[in-house]
């Protein structure tokens, strides 16, 4: 207290004004960035939304003052775009809504690693190159917090661009990574423009150069849309959500009336000729092949063989093993370690005549939701992480399954992806590399109400449908459930919080786009030109202070 009692008596009345002036440049940058996010339709706030923040650092000398500038800007960001984390619902875990709070503060602080490394840039080159290098420190930023234990890559800005559909075409090519780079460089070009209006140089060349890197991806989105072919091959599909009550389903007891709901709305969408029914992710709230429900089992087997369908659908899986001396690494003791197993949040896929279940376990768990971080270094972690809801610490699958059905002697394979998996672009690329003409996302977003997240995670899907070209159909538990096609428009979508069925023809398709084949690409790329002003910037200091001590000689 009384060193900020010090710092505020230093602080001149032009500084205090000039502090405050910073403030509200930075506050208003995180809101207009946070109104280009969904379900806000407008993307075009965030061609010139870090303009403020770019004044802002760029009459910053010292490190702690970038950070402590860029730390306000990204936390009125994240309060504004992810404030519904926490499922601030009247049913609400309190677990979720003080990991919720927690993210609202522990957020901010990945957005130091590109202001950090901008001040490396300025320290060693000054000028417009720090600026110029920031598309490429803030795109490492966001691969590098899809990859982190403590990963939560919700707001890489290509994400925000969903109803901008002529712009995220292009996503084919370079992702929305690659999304993020060409925002990142607008602003920056705009600033440029900006900078020299005010110093009445009006440097046209960067406003030209803002334009150039809107209208390319412009052009090349409206060629693609107006030569866009429907694939000869298509599919019926069928879409159940159920709408049930995510913190109350785990409630003993009313098993039988949640399978009689689902039967009831499959049955409808079969009646319209649906060879496909997608239930939701963890549809029942059951480890289903565990020994104790094998009614439950023949009734599913039973509907799905005198209906003729292939029925694929988020379920709790898990492995008991009695041995104790033949027991995985990975394995969870149970009984005081007489008993192990394995749990994983999966899909299955139940085949008409065919008595072999096809599994794919949950690969990227939600830190705390369903892993606790780091808990392979300490496993103590998880006695204090758990859920009311039947959820505590799954385990992370091995492999991306693709799943094989076979349909009027047609093979089509198929790629399914399990809720926030739909987050990681590179992830869900992988499934299309091995093989998958179509995308399956099951999710569950009814723990935070009909707030602003739902709907943003139905449009994360648009990016992902239109970088690998591939259909994609969403099952939500109570929405948006929903079919998107492979330009990223939603052709049907069901509304929240409804008891309802979906069915769509969805197109087959085999090419792989160049994202597809090379997703890394463009975040390599970003981290080879970070961790290159990083060695130039220790270079930088080891030489200063060579010559710092030969100076004292």
């Amino acid at each position: 207290m009384n060193i900020l009692k010090r710092y505020k008596s230093v602080l001149t009345p032009d500084q205090k004004k000039e502090r405050r002036k910073n403030l509200n440049l930075c506050l208003a940058s995180g809101l207009l960035l946070g109104l280009s996010f969904p379900p806000v339709p407008a993307p075009y706030l965030m061609f010139g939304a870090l303009i403020p923040y770019f004044i802002v650092i760029d009459s910053k000398k010292t490190l702690g003052e970038i950070n402590r500038f860029t730390y306000s800007f990204a936390f009125i960001f994240t309060v504004i775009s992810i404030y519904w984390v926490g499922g601030w619902t009247s049913e609400a875990d309190t677990f979720l809504m003080i990991s919720g709070a927690m993210l609202m503060f522990y957020n901010p602080l990945m957005f130091l690693i590109p202001s950090t490394l901008f001040y490396f840039g300025k320290k060693k080159f000054g000028g417009k190159i720090p600026f110029l290098l920031f598309p490429f420190f803030w795109v490492s930023y966001e691969y590098f917090y899809s990859v982190f234990e403590l990963r939560f890559p919700w707001l890489t800005l290509g994400h925000g661009l969903s109803y901008f559909k002529s712009f995220i075409q292009i996503a084919d090519i370079i992702g929305a990574y690659g999304l993020s780079l060409i925002i990142i460089f607008i602003n920056v070009f705009l600033f440029f423009f900006y900078k020299s209006y005010k110093e009445s140089k009006k440097e046209f060349k960067f406003l030209y150069a803002a334009i150039i890197f809107t209208a390319v991806p412009v052009i090349y989105g409206q060629i693609k849309i107006y030569s866009f072919l429907e694939s000869e091959e298509k599919i019926k599909i069928g879409v159940v959500q159920p709408d049930l009550n995510p913190n109350k389903k785990w409630e003993a007891g009313n098993l039988n009336e949640q399978i009689n709901l689902y039967f009831d709305l499959s049955q409808k969408a079969i009646n319209e000729d649906a060879e496909i029914i997608l239930w939701p992710e963890t549809a029942l709230p059951v480890y289903l092949f565990s020994g104790g429900y094998s009614r439950e089992v023949k009734r599913i087997t039973e509907f799905v063989d005198s209906n003729k369908i292939f029925l694929m659908t988020g379920m709790p899986d898990a492995t008991f093993y009695f041995d104790t001396t033949n027991v995985p690494p990975e394995a969870k003791p149970l009984r005081g370690g007489e008993l192990f197993y394995t749990s994983y949040n999966s899909i299955f896929l139940f085949t008409s005549g065919k008595s072999e279940i096809q599994k794919y376990g949950k690969i990227k768990l939600v830190p705390f939701g369903e892993k606790a971080p780091f808990i392979d270094l300490f496993p103590f972690v998880g006695d204090w992480i758990k859920w009311n809801v039947g959820i505590s610490s799954w385990n992370v699958g091995k492999e991306q399954t693709v799943f094989n059905l076979s349909i009027n002697e047609n093979k089509i394979k198929a790629g399914g992806v399990i809720c926030i998996e739909s987050v990681y672009p590179e992830f869900t690329a992988k499934f299309v590399e091995n093989g998958a003409q179509i995308l399956f996302v099951v999710t569950n977003d009814s723990w935070y109400g009909n707030s602003s997240g739902p709907y943003q995670h139905k449009e994360i899907s648009v990016l992902r449908a239109v970088e690998n070209r591939r259909s994609l159909v969403r099952a939500a538990n109570g929405g948006i459930s929903c079919f998107i096609n492979s330009l990223g428009f939603t052709l049907s979508e069901s509304e929240m919080f409804t008891q309802t069925y979906l069915t769509q023809m969805v197109g087959i398709k085999n090419e792989m786009t160049f994202y597809t084949k090379y997703p890394y690409l463009i975040p390599y790329l970003s981290w080879t030109v970070s961790l290159l002003v990083i060695l130039i910037f220790i270079q930088l200091k080891i030489s200063l202070k060579f010559i710092h001590k030969k100076t004292e000689k």
